[in-house]
């Protein structure tokens, strides 16, 4: 059977929250709303072209304003799963509930015999251990380190360990070894980390010291098969941009297009819609997170949200009649809310295609995440062992 739509984008604005959730509580979240608490702050966010598609429908927001007859319908969707960092939200828009959190040692640092273990077996020594900014620590310990050769070792919010080590002390192939370790330890149900990643940085001192292209994340498989697998079991493309397919663990993927910003992200999902493929074009946007949101920058993070909706309408154009466009966010990072962590927020869904006889619905609210996965799976006309979630394609008409 031909599925309705041949290609489906889905582009997952990180961090984008749109109000505190229901059990925000139990998250210590309560009064959570990261665009609503932009728009105060920056004194009135313009975004006109998320605001056309039903953007503004969401909150009382200062300038973007309820449109009756916004182009593709929108949704609130909320997050069912306990957590609220980057892969339990992704997990669940492809199918999988995480009812036991990762671990975070954000607070604390982490554990002396972890970090033990890892200098031995590494051979270098460790300095920092706490949740920290990438470019802030290496400001911070880089010239220490260039002097000591010791790893520095950090994480944030997210369940994650990241060694940031400068390329010409700890070599590309020898940072890689030394993060390899790291996966291998921080697999224990004492320790279980959602990633480890690999920080390499260059410059001469702290005042030019910049990270690489070189990351690489070492990240979980996910605990079963995803709607991901799936497709790509079913012979279908799974395109990823971004770091989906390190969020996956390159599970499910059949093609990845790394990044470098919010920018490039979008520029290299422009450039795949001249592509042809029958599947799904899975896409990440992280800057508003990594950049703006853990930072508490609201300015930088309006900023962000500008440049997004100053390029979606060449997003838009380059729609067919028979794709289909989905945008959404996997948690919220309230910048102008207490700390540094995500918050537990309820997230945005638009939906667009050229081919919709009708525009201005008004889908509702949805109790999880997994029901985008589960419209895409249906759309492809797939029945998965196990169905997570319940597909609205039939309301897409």
């Amino acid at each position: 059977m031909t599925p309705k739509f041949k290609r489906v984008f889905l582009i997952v604005l990180d961090s984008v929250g749109i109000g505190h959730a229901a059990d925000a509580d139990k998250f210590n979240d309560q009064g959570s709303n990261t665009i609503l608490n932009i728009d105060r702050v920056v004194k009135g966010l313009s975004l006109p072209n998320l605001e056309n598609m039903g953007f503004g429908n969401f909150d009382n927001y200062l300038t973007m304003k309820p449109t009756k007859n916004h182009l593709g319908y929108y949704a609130r969707v909320a997050e069912k799963s306990l957590g609220k960092d980057t892969m339990t939200g992704h997990w669940e828009i492809m199918g999988l509930y995480i009812t036991k959190p990762f671990k975070t040692f954000t607070d604390t640092g982490f554990p002396k015999a972890l970090l033990d273990e890892l200098s031995q077996r590494s051979g270098h020594g460790i300095i920092g251990n706490k949740a920290a900014s990438g470019t802030e620590i290496i400001k911070e310990l880089g010239e220490l380190h260039m002097r000591t050769k010791d790893l520095i070792v950090y994480t944030s919010a997210d369940s994650v360990l990241q060694i940031a080590a400068h390329e010409s002390i700890v070599p590309i192939p020898e940072l890689y070894k030394i993060c390899e370790i790291a996966r291998e330890i921080t697999l224990r149900d004492e320790y279980k980390l959602g990633r480890v990643i690999a920080r390499p940085f260059i410059g001469d001192n702290k005042t030019n010291f910049k990270r690489t292209s070189n990351r690489h994340d070492y990240a979980l498989s996910p605990f079963n098969p995803t709607y991901l697998d799936v497709l790509k079991d079913n012979k279908l493309d799974v395109v990823s941009i971004g770091k989906i397919a390190d969020i996956f663990n390159n599970q499910g993927i059949t093609k990845s297009i790394k990044t470098k910003s919010n920018l490039d992200g979008i520029e290299q999902t422009i450039k795949t819609l001249g592509d042809d493929f029958t599947g799904l074009c899975f896409v990440n946007l992280v800057d508003f997170d990594s950049e703006f949101g853990h930072r508490r920058d609201p300015f930088g993070y309006a900023n962000a949200l500008k440049e997004f909706d100053t390029k979606l309408p060449q997003i838009l154009k380059g729609l067919r009649p028979d794709d289909l466009l989905m945008i959404t966010a996997d948690h919220g990072n309230d910048p102008t809310y207490r700390g540094t962590d995500h918050t537990r927020e309820n997230v945005p869904l638009l939906v667009y295609s050229p081919s919709f006889k009708q525009n201005g619905l008004i889908m509702g609210n949805h109790d999880t995440y997994a029901n985008i996965g589960a419209t895409i799976i249906e759309n492809f006309n797939l029945e998965p062992k196990k169905q997570i979630g319940v597909s609205f394609l039939g309301k897409l008409i």
